[in-house]
Formats: structure tokens, C-alpha cells, sequence
């Protein structure tokens, strides 16, 4: 069974309806600028524990199950893809858990793949040792450092992490709060409870996917999609870092960004609107670790002076942990303005304030702070009043006088039906 990050979902509502109108403004902005992109790059980590010895896959250890799914993969991996091996436990098989706790290495540089060379790094393995998942996710984001290529880990293993207190979760926040876009997919083989939950905690940290694998079909399949979700992203989220105060904001541009905010915490950023556009923003904070079941989510606009402009808010209960919500901003166009670039009006600079009520119970780090994803889009504002937000309400009140009109009238229509029928009763 596959359990996916939630994030992505309570974010996609939003984007359909927030950034319909972001490719157009992106394109301009992209226009003339060289298309170059590098190779997306992913490492598989592979867990060679001594656990993977057990026979409960098929009929077969874990060990071989996982050996057959890599030559699968190794086979159907793009050319475009810069792929990696790196093991944990394949080495050490004394009992001393400092050097256990070592045991990982590069199995296969990353790089254009041979998959002969590959295939035959993968047949040596034999299981061996410890568990040590928070070593080896280190030395796979070293792994991939450098550039601003697409980057993921595969992590695949069988066991909870045996190296604590380097905790693999708090391995994964910390990779995430780099800014590095660096993504962790987990696969559990026959996982228990434990498992499970240290597997989606790493996972959900860096916006990956944990899947539970119980036969072999399932983790070459699982892993082949993997690796061919990095070679064709969809859109790559930019990292920025709010500030204190609107003044020392920085100006983003259309687009996606990704950034961290501590428990309460406000962080300010600065859009450029000009007359005649629209400003569509929305954002999503995530829980990736424990919380109180109450919080809640701001995103305020306003002017330079501090004047509130619109504001989007939403609050849960703990039945998600993830929570969104968005804006609209059409500024008006000035009513005879000349088109010429001389005298091109000025752009409004639009203060956009995310604020988080999440708070945590004793004994959760804070640090580092809460992801956050903010979409920005700046489109063509609307000609009619009937196509702005809230259905024309933003430019005018002709829409509420309709609303109490028609009420009113539904009353006497309902008022009139109901003595019809209490004289139709009386009669009879």
C-alpha cells in the first residue's frame, strides 16, 4: 500500500484554481533566457543489512528480491538520468556499533550509467551488518551536491535505523531545510509498525513518498516510477528566505517557492503589480513532525504603509498535517493611460505576510522551522466585475443588493405557499 505525502494534496486544489494563469507572465519572464537544464540525478540507497537474509518475499530473501529489482530497473533507467548506488550494512559484521554505524558507502559513482558495471556492483552484495539509515542519507545528499539538477534519494531497507541518536528523520528536516530541493522516496520491505513510521517521517520531510513493498514485482515497479518521476519533473520550487519585515523582503517574481518558519512565526515577501493585473498567491504550511491538533495559516496582503489590501486564512484540527490557503488581488487599470514604455504607470508593491499558529507538546525540536510552499502568480486582472473574486463583490455592491433582493422574494413565494397549504388542511 502506498502511502503518499499529503502535502502535495491539500497544495493541488489550490494551484488549479491560484496559478491557471502563471505559465503566460512566466514565459515572458523566461523569454530569451537559454533553456539549458542539467541531467536529473537520483542514488538509490540500498539497506544490506544482516536482516536482509529473511526469506518472506516471494518465496525468496530479501537480499536476492532486491538484487532482481535493481537489474530490472538498471535496464529501463532514461538516458538522460545520472544515477548512483549507495550502500548501508554492506561491510561490517562485527558487534561494535561505532563502526557499524559507518558502514556506508558509494557503490556506483553518480553518473551516466553502465548498466553492466551497474549490475555487477549489485551482485557482490551480500547482507552483513548494522542499520545505519541517517549515515547513509548524508553521504547521499554529498553524493549529489552541486548544480541545480532535479535531485532524489531512493531509500530501500527492511529495518528501523539501528545508529540513533543520529536520528534519520531529523537527518531528512535538516537535508530539507537546506534549500536544496533534494527529495527522499522510502520503500519498506515487510516493514513493521516502528518502520513504517520512521519511513513516512523521512519521507514526508522532504516531500517524498513512502511505499510498503510485500513482493518483488511491486519494488522494481516502485522504483522504476521513482526514477522516472525525476527524469521528468513537473515544476521545480524555488528556495527563498522571508524577513522580519516587508522593507527587508525580497521581490519574487512569478513562480513557486519553498521556505522554513518556526512555530508562529511571520515571514514577509514583495510582489511587483502593475495596473490592470491581478496578484493570485497562495500557501501551504506542513506538519512534518508533532503537533497540537489547533492551528491555523495567514497570508496578508498589504500596502508599503501597512494598510491591509485581502487575506486568505484557514484553520484544522489535526485531521491533516498539512493546511493552505490563498488570496486575489486585482488592482484596478487607470482609465486612459497611455501604453507607451515612457510613461508605463508604476508598479504597486504588494506585502505578502505568512504567519503559522502551529505550536508543538514538550520535547519536539522546533528547529528547523515548518515547510512552507508559496505560489505566486501575477496574471491579466479582469475587464468585468462579474470575473473578479467573490463574484464580483471585489468591485462593487450590486451583487449583495441582488442576493437580499431575490431573499426577499423567496420569502413571500415560501410565506404564500406555506397559508395555501394550511387553508388546503383546514378545508379538508
Amino acid at each position: 500500500m502506498i502511502t503518499r505525502k499529503r502535502l502535495a494534496a491539500g497544495l493541488c486544489g489550490l494551484l488549479v484554481t491560484l496559478t491557471g494563469g502563471l505559465s503566460p507572465v512566466a514565459a515572458r519572464a523566461d523569454a530569451g533566457e537559454p533553456a539549458a537544464k542539467e541531467p536529473p540525478k537520483v542514488e538509490l540507497v540500498l539497506d544490506v543489512s544482516g536482516s536482509m537474509r529473511a526469506r518472506d518475499i516471494d518465496g525468496q530473501s530479501r537480499m536476492a528480491a532486491a538484487k532482481q529489482a535493481f537489474n530490472e530497473v538498471l535496464d529501463a533507467v532514461p538516458d538522460e538520468v545520472r544515477l548512483g548506488i549507495r550502500t548501508l550494512g554492506a561491510d561490517y559484521a562485527g558487534k561494535d556499533r561505532k563502526e557499524g554505524c559507518k558502514d556506508t558507502r558509494q557503490l556506483y559513482p553518480v553518473g551516466p550509467l553502465d548498466r553492466t558495471e551497474a549490475k555487477a556492483a549489485v551482485a557482490t552484495l551480500t547482507p552483513t551488518g548494522w542499520t545505519p539509515i541517517g549515515p547513509a542519507l548524508l553521504g547521499a545528499a554529498k553524493d549529489l551536491e552541486g548544480g541545480d539538477a532535479t535531485r532524489r534519494i531512493v531509500l530501500i531497507t527492511d529495518g528501523e535505523d539501528t545508529c540513533a541518536p543520529l536520528d534519520p528523520c531529523q537527518v531528512a528536516r535538516e537535508i530539507a531545510a537546506k534549500g536544496i530541493h533534494l527529495t527522499i522516496d522510502t520503500l519498506g520491505l515487510v516493514p513493521d509498525a516502528k518502520t513504517r513510521a520512521q519511513l513516512i517521517c523521512i519521507a514526508e520531510a522532504t516531500g517524498g513518498t513512502y511505499t510498503s513493498v510485500q513482493h518483488t514485482d511491486e519494488l522494481s515497479d516502485r522504483v522504476r516510477q521513482l526514477v522516472d518521476r525525476a527524469a521528468k519533473p513537473v515544476l521545480t520550487p524555488v528556495a527563498t528566505e522571508g524577513a522580519d519585515s516587508c522593507a527587508k523582503a525580497p521581490v519574487l517574481q512569478p513562480g513557486l517557492y519553498t521556505d522554513r518558519e518556526t512555530f508562529g512565526q511571520h515571514h514577509w515577501y514583495r510582489v511587483e503589480v502593475l495596473p490592470g493585473q491581478e496578484l493570485r498567491a497562495s500557501v501551504s504550511v506542513a506538519a512534518d513532525r508533532a503537533v497540537h491538533r489547533d492551528y491555523g495559516v495567514l497570508l496578508r496582503a498589504s500596502t508599503l504603509a501597512g494598510r491591509e489590501i485581502v487575506r486568505g486564512e484557514a484553520a484544522g484540527d489535526g485531521r491533516t498535517d498539512v493546511i493552505s490557503t490563498g488570496l486575489r488581488y486585482p488592482k484596478a487599470d487607470i482609465e486612459g493611460a497611455d501604453t507607451d514604455a515612457d510613461t508605463k504607470p508604476a508598479a504597486e508593491t504588494v506585502c505578502l505576510r505568512v504567519s503559522n499558529s502551529f505550536s508543538a507538546p514538550s520535547g519536539v525540536r522546533t528547529t528547523p522551522g515548518l515547510p512552507v510552499e508559496l505560489s505566486v502568480a501575477v496574471v491579466d486582472g479582469p475587464r468585468d466585475a462579474g470575473d473578479t473574486a467573490f463574484f464580483g463583490l471585489g468591485r462593487g455592491w450590486w451583487m449583495l443588493g441582488a442576493l437580499v433582493v431575490a431573499g426577499f422574494l423567496a420569502g413571500l413565494l415560501w410565506g404564500w405557499i406555506s397559508r395555501w397549504r394550511v387553508t388546503v388542511w383546514r378545508t379538508n
